[in-house]
């Protein structure tokens, strides 16, 4: 017999997203699903899934709905491996499954977030994020942030689902207070 517990895992969360229209509920709501996943083993995972790559953080899909509507992906993290600062553009569900995750964030002094210029951001907190936790983000106004492994810790892996297929972001330059929009690679296969 076939465990499926990947796909009782995304009908789960697409019915959670699809009785919760509200960012924040749908997270609250998909929460204990994640913990339950990153919890119960990786059996569901594939080798495919913990590719790494030598220069920058590996984005394996492993789930990507043909509607557009959800993606999973498992996000592979070397010592010194970050992502730029960036936001989402939509609600979305982090959970670890190896390894210390680490998550500078930021504020938008502005709160205007049409612009693309004239942008103060201000440093918020750090969060380390260690086997086993979940984590969560909304949009309006979108979490921006910096994820990433420090040089001096071990390899992580986690799991990031998203309310739609994360194939672009912002990535924000804090110097000079601008953002634009880029397309983000994953590895489909």
């Amino acid at each position: 017999m076939v465990d499926d517990t990947l796909g009782r895992f995304i009908a789960a969360c697409r019915e959670a997203a699809g009785a919760n229209a509200e960012p924040a509920d749908c997270v609250l709501a998909i929460v204990p699903l994640m913990h339950g996943l990153v919890s119960g083993g990786l059996d569901f995972l594939e080798q495919r899934h913990f590719r790494s790559k030598p220069d920058r953080y590996a984005r394996n899909a492993v789930h990507v709905a043909d509607d557009g509507s959800l993606s999973l992906f498992a996000l592979v993290w070397r010592p010194g491996q970050w992502t730029p600062v960036h936001d989402h553009g939509t609600w979305g569900v982090v959970g670890v499954v190896e390894g210390v995750l680490e998550e500078r964030s930021f504020m938008r002094t502005d709160h205007d977030d049409t612009r693309d210029s004239g942008i103060e951001l201000l440093r918020g907190g750090i969060v380390l994020l260690a086997e086993g936790s979940v984590s969560t983000f909304v949009p309006n106004p979108d979490h921006i942030h910096r994820t990433g492994v420090a040089e001096d810790r071990e390899r992580a892996v986690s799991l990031h689902l998203y309310g739609r297929t994360m194939d672009s972001f912002h990535v924000y330059d804090v110097e000079a207070g601008t953002r634009r929009l880029i397309d983000v690679a994953y590895d489909a296969g």
